[in-house]
């Protein structure tokens, strides 16, 4: 009987154990996590804050982090466009009323022309978006075959990039209907 009852005690007590080791994990994880924070974005004291104030505080640190990540992208694709000469201030402006003050409403689209390929670069806000199966569809319905489709999301802004080929290099694509039922869809 002496055997039976240790043999139950023996998983309490490794329940116990792996519990314990698990708590001690937990606990130099949410430290060591503490200890990344800049010491400049803590409110109190390290030592005065409970294990639930130094999550928080990571918690904050890491949107804050992800708020300047945001900016940096916004500054990056605003770089890109002034780079491919367009006016960045008037297409990534974040309210509406910019957007009518500088004759700019979203969304809106540029095409260019590759020779053998088509390069079309669409950028819409959240609000005003339009269906991407629908400019696909117009390039496939005028001779091109989209073969990378790409969108990135900016603050209230989604750009999308679309590069297509011809598909019979004979017959070529026609870029000036192509660019006219492309501002057609997106009136």
């Amino acid at each position: 009987m002496n055997k039976s009852t240790s043999n139950n005690q023996s998983p309490k007590v490794e329940r116990k154990t792996v519990e314990k080791n698990r708590r001690i994990h937990m606990k130099n994880l949410c430290s060591e996590l503490a200890s990344l924070i800049p010491q400049h974005n803590i409110t109190t004291s390290k030592e005065l804050l409970s294990q639930q104030d130094q999550l928080d505080q990571a918690a904050s640190y890491i949107r804050q982090l992800k708020e300047k990540i945001d900016g940096l992208k916004l500054r990056k694709e605003q770089a890109i466009l002034l780079s491919e000469g367009i006016d960045p201030s008037s297409s990534l402006t974040s309210s509406n009323d910019q957007e009518a003050n500088l004759g700019f409403v979203l969304p809106v689209f540029e095409l260019r022309d590759h020779g053998l390929g088509l390069e079309v670069i669409l950028i819409s806000g959240r609000r005003k978006n339009f269906m991407l199966y629908e400019v696909i569809s117009i390039l496939e319905e005028e001779g091109a075959e989209v073969v990378s489709a790409s969108f990135s999301v900016i603050g209230d802004k989604i750009f999308h990039t679309l590069h297509a080929q011809v598909r019979l290099s004979r017959v070529g694509v026609e870029t000036t209907r192509v660019y006219n039922r492309l501002k057609e869809l997106i009136r």
